[in-house]
């Protein structure tokens, strides 16, 4: 297996240039067409699809392209029964370094974009229409991952996984943000992708629960973790 601070330092990387990509893109996006709505989720969400893509394919090969707390949760939680995944310290340690890296990814975007470091963003998203956007988002995001390593065709998750947050941009009311760690690095950038901070607690468990749902669904189809079953999203080779 490879060492944990390899891993920490592919999640902290792919987390923050994850948030780098959707910050980025949604700056860009509202300096190219300040007035179109529309055009601007198009081009936010096609650069969030190819980013992800890329990144996926980059560091799957060293931490296994988590980028995503709920996904990290719910690998610990499958190896408790397939004894594979993460240990409880190094969920721990995921959690905390996607965290950081997407702090880290949002202050890239505006400094590139010559905008203030941090930036609380004002853009509300709350209510319940929004919430169960993101438990749709976040649940349909774990199935399309665990299925993919349930049968073993996890060679098409960077174009599945990319693929699927792009469509869930336009047909989830919150535009799918899917992910914790981006949501509060979101929080940090008061541009089109931004997130007013009173928000972030309510995406959140909405978050926490389509996590569940999503788990629980691909149990249903696929039966209980086993022995040697693979981690998502990309299984970690046993090298050093």
């Amino acid at each position: 297996m490879i060492p944990l601070p390899r891993r920490l330092l592919a999640e902290f990387l792919g987390t923050a240039l994850l948030v780098t990509v959707v910050v980025g893109s949604g700056i860009m996006a509202q300096t190219l067409s300040p007035h179109d709505v529309g055009l601007q989720l198009l081009e936010n969400s096609t650069a969030t699809v190819f980013g992800l893509a890329v990144l996926i394919v980059t560091l799957g090969p060293v931490s296994g392209a988590h980028f995503n707390p709920v996904v990290s949760l719910a690998d610990w939680w499958q190896g408790r029964q397939s004894r594979t995944g993460l240990s409880a310290g190094e969920l721990g340690a995921y959690i905390i370094a996607q965290a950081l890296g997407a702090i880290g990814g949002a202050i890239l975007a505006n400094a590139m974009f010559d905008k203030p470091a941090i930036t609380w963003s004002t853009h509300e998203r709350t209510g319940t229409p929004l919430w169960l956007g993101e438990l749709v988002a976040t649940a349909g995001l774990l199935l399309v991952i665990f299925s993919l390593t349930r049968s073993g065709r996890t060679a098409v998750a960077p174009a599945a996984v990319g693929g699927y947050i792009g469509a869930a941009y336009w047909f989830t009311s919150s535009t799918s943000f899917a992910n914790p760690a981006v949501t509060l690095g979101r929080a940090f950038s008061d541009t089109f992708a931004g997130i007013a901070p009173a928000s972030v607690p309510g995406f959140i468990v909405a978050q926490l629960v389509g996590g569940v749902i999503g788990l629980a669904l691909v149990h249903g189809l696929f039966g209980r973790a086993v022995v040697g079953t693979p981690e998502p999203v990309l299984p970690n080779p046993d090298v050093r």
